[in-house]
């Protein structure tokens, strides 16, 4: 079931093109971060507070929450 969930502040993502959710603070999630960066394919929904997880999304964006993945989680789950 397609539905918007909130990633904090506001901001909100369709929750039928989330592939992934992980936590921002291993090497490859960083780089995965950076990555999107250069390439124009990062969505900053901090509101420039700490990164705390990284949603990867289809068609190859990604997005950045200050929520843990475990609150993400727990929104999800709400939408089914």
């Amino acid at each position: 079931m397609n539905g918007l969930m909130n990633v904090g502040f506001g901001n909100l993502v369709n929750t039928g093109k989330i592939l992934s959710i992980v936590s921002s603070d291993s090497a490859p999630a960083k780089r995965l971060v950076a990555s999107a960066k250069k390439d124009d394919r990062l969505v900053d929904a901090t509101s420039g507070r700490k990164t705390k997880s990284v949603i990867c999304m289809e068609e190859n964006k990604v997005v950045i929450s200050a929520l843990t993945t475990d609150t993400l989680l727990a929104r999800s789950r709400e939408q089914k």
